[in-house]
């Protein structure tokens, strides 16, 4: 028992120290040599076991991190109706451990805690997958995930640039999307095959592909019909740092709760497209359009047609400040009488890539609401460990 006790925290002890502050010991890649070893002390158990542990962990080439990010936030709005115009927020705080095991396959186990208890919400499963990584032209992917839908989805949400992810992305992507699925930060369960061919002289790759079966339910949910979503993805980079792509995506989400109430459907069509463009520099441009066929099933008078599209940019760092900018736009039924537009813009301090400030201004026009013309002020705080 007393040995059980020692390897087990001799896990705890490797698995929280990053790969840069693990103690240089020769002793981790070579057996110790037994002339070596007559002349030096014993070793003591834990340092036995620790030693054990890392030979383990080398002979199959794999590695284990833990790691996490909070972000903290303060909005005020001046729109007409709200209970409360200004609020303190823990956005998002974030736990994973990941890393690589026998060498081929990837790992990742994600959990957001923020949030009241509740049916999705509080403490749940974001990410739990292993992916198969032995080619680059192709990687097969099995869990849940990030749905293998445009530019922006699949992007951490420290590195969108802006409080809240694009329209596009929310609305038509499974964060909250218009056919009533439960929040689902643009995840699904599911497995994808994706990869990278023809190598250019820089290094990166010329064309990249990926596709991907998903129940169409969700995270933490299981597949409620025998219809399965198709979404794929493909793009050329004719340069570093750019990509030109498109989507598609022909799927079904079945109405969970229904009860043969009015006004409710059993399930509705999610059939849509995309099209993508990206160049990430010392300037930064990215530009998506979605188009997408489908109602609520909560709601059958919604409009069977939406689309949604964005573009936004960003200027060179300069001693740690960075200033960019967007225009979100999503229209609930194809019609200019239901646009709602977003202009943002941010300022961003980085005091490394771990910690860094964003004070944000939108201002939003929204054809449908009462209040149509409304700002926002927010301050976010963006912590990586």
């Amino acid at each position: 028992m007393k040995k059980i006790l020692l390897l087990a925290l001799a896990l705890c002890a490797h698995s929280a120290l990053r790969a840069d502050e693990l103690p240089v010991d020769p002793e981790v890649t070579a057996l110790p040599d037994s002339a070596a070893t007559a002349t030096t002390a014993p070793a003591s158990p834990l340092s036995t076991a620790y030693t054990a542990v890392q030979h383990a962990l080398a002979a199959t080439g794999s590695d284990i991190k833990f790691g996490g990010y909070i972000i903290g936030k303060y909005s005020y709005s001046d729109q007409a109706g709200l209970s409360s115009n200004s609020s303190f927020d823990l956005r998002l705080v974030r736990l994973y451990v990941d890393g690589h095991a026998f060498k081929d396959f990837y790992y990742k186990l994600q959990l957001q805690v923020n949030g009241q208890p509740g049916e999705d919400k509080g403490a749940r499963i974001v990410d739990a997958f292993v992916e198969w990584q032995h080619f680059p032209e192709m990687r097969i992917k099995l869990g849940q995930f990030k749905r293998s839908f445009g530019y922006e989805n699949p992007m951490n949400p420290l590195d969108v640039g802006f409080g809240a992810y694009s329209q596009a992305t929310t609305k038509l992507i499974g964060f909250n999307d218009r056919v009533g699925e439960h929040a689902c930060n643009g995840r699904d369960v599911g497995l994808q095959v994706q990869g990278d061919f023809f190598p250019m002289s820089d290094g990166h790759r010329f064309l990249h592909y990926q596709v991907g079966l998903f129940n169409g339910q969700g995270v933490n949910h299981t597949d409620k019909d025998n219809f399965k979503d198709l979404i794929g993805g493909l793009w050329i980079a004719p340069i570093k740092g750019m990509r030109l792509g498109g989507f598609g995506w022909n799927g079904k989400y079945t109405n969970e709760k229904y009860s043969g109430a009015a006004g409710t459907l059993p399930s509705t069509k999610r059939v849509r497209w995309g099209l993508s463009a990206e160049y990430m520099g010392n300037w930064q441009v990215r530009g998506e359009y979605v188009w997408s066929k489908g109602r609520s099933v909560t709601n059958a008078s919604t409009p069977l047609y939406a689309d949604a599209w964005y573009i936004q940019g960003a200027l060179p760092k300069v001693k740690g400040f960075q200033l960019m900018g967007r225009w979100d736009c999503y229209r609930n039924d194809q019609s200019w009488g239901t646009l709602k537009q977003i202009y943002e813009l941010a300022l961003t301090y980085y005091f490394n890539k771990n910690l860094f400030i964003q004070a944000e201004y939108d201002f939003t026009h929204d054809k449908t609401a009462r209040d149509r013309n409304y700002n926002t002020l927010g301050l976010q705080v963006y912590c990586r460990f």
